[in-house]
């Protein structure tokens, strides 16, 4: 059977949960709605042990077993995207330019109903955190709470997350051991150069030249400093310079994505980067600055505990639904800074044939949400079965 029973009898409830988080967006750190949404929903389901204001907006609960365990972390992202929504829906944002384009108000929704039900059953030792996280999109809140001692306040033994994926079917589950998502840097290059009139070129130290002669030489780092079986992203998505067709101008301005899984692969990069601005300023007279900002690590599951996930996936959803061995993803997630401290996994669940993640059109399959939250209460029930 799919999803468990009980589960399948709220699944209204967790319908209209999800639809009205999904008109009410919030951003980055400032999730203070959705977050008293939450314990508003914790306190009548019985769950007394509620912690706000954690990473500014972030909520963490505690659900005690029967007798004495371990903790589990089950964690879900609360925030929203930028961006204005054009689905048309019912229930669509009435928040201009933010939506629920990545399905956090899933994610959400899928947590809650796995506290409902193991608030009511509490078959299980030990304890249960239930980790409700902002600003995942940008900003790292993940890194916050860690910071902020989360991991050791609530003495969490290992942590668990759901991400919903479109194209995989609802009710089916992916991971992989080892890194699933990548870590994310922005590079960004300002090229210093002299302007002038655009009919007298000899008279300046062009940064335009400068800056396209740039952009060639960095796609040469992934075809020649590079080995071929090591992941690697590099993406030039953003140049600025210039104002008018007969003008030189003073400056040109490179940004530029690089996705990796290993720390050297990053170090090479970062290094070629410093060696192109200064190879190409020279040959082109002008000024070239690198900002290197690295951003999210790598998402890297722990094998045993990738396992074991998958093991409880195919009890929900049978051998053939389950994906335990799947391509890596590039996209970046910073549930990675848990997973750094911590064992646990980050597994995919089925979204169905829905827009794409990140897209004006893409909407939460509330179909999911019951699949999502049986697989968190099996994975307790499984991992501390009362004796």
């Amino acid at each position: 059977m799919p999803v468990i029973n009980r589960i399948a009898d709220f699944t209204p409830d967790m319908t209209a949960w999800r639809q009205h988080l999904h008109q009410h967006p919030e951003l980055v750190f400032d999730c203070h709605q959705t977050a008293a949404f939450v314990v508003e929903k914790l306190r009548s389901f019985g769950i007394t042990d509620i912690h706000e204001g954690i990473a500014t907006s972030g909520v963490v609960a505690i659900i005690e077993g029967q007798g004495d365990g371990p903790t589990i972390g089950l964690r879900a992202d609360m925030d929203a995207l930028p961006m204005d929504e054009v689905t048309g829906l019912d229930y669509a944002s009435k928040v201009d330019g933010a939506m629920h384009a990545c399905g956090h108000d899933g994610h959400t929704t899928m947590l809650l109903g796995a506290a409902k039900y193991l608030a009511e059953t509490r078959n299980f030792r030990g304890r249960v955190a239930l980790v409700f996280q902002p600003a995942e999109e940008s900003i790292g809140g993940a890194q916050v709470m860690v910071e902020e001692g989360v991991l050791d306040r609530f003495a969490i033994d290992e942590i668990y997350a759901l991400h919903n994926l479109p194209g995989l079917p609802v009710g089916h589950f992916q991971t992989v051991a080892g890194p699933i998502m990548a870590a994310v840097d922005t590079a960004t290059i300002t090229v210093q150069g002299r302007g002038g009139h655009g009919a007298m070129p000899h008279d300046t130290a062009d940064p335009v030249v400068a800056a396209v002669s740039i952009v060639q030489a960095i796609q040469t780092i992934l075809s020649r400093n590079h080995y071929a079986f090591d992941q690697l992203v590099i993406s030039v998505t953003q140049i600025h310079t210039g104002s008018a067709d007969n003008v030189i101008p003073d400056t040109a301005w490179i940004q530029a994505t690089v996705r990796s899984y290993d720390k050297d692969v990053q170090a090479m990069v970062i290094r070629r980067l410093e060696e192109i601005c200064a190879g190409q300023a020279a040959s082109f007279g002008v000024e070239a600055t690198l900002d290197y900002e690295i951003g999210y690590p790598a998402t890297v599951n722990d094998a045993d505990k990738t396992a074991f996930a998958c093991d409880v996936a195919r009890e929900i959803a049978g051998d053939a639904a389950v994906n335990g061995a799947a391509s890596p993803e590039m996209g970046a997630e910073d549930f990675a800074y848990f997973l750094e401290k911590r064992p646990g996994a980050y597994l995919f669940v089925g979204n169905g044939d829905t827009a794409g993640l990140h897209h004006p059109a893409y909407d939460f399959t509330d179909e999911g949400a019951a699949h999502g939250a049986s697989f968190f209460v099996r994975l307790v029930e499984t991992a501390q079965p009362v004796v």
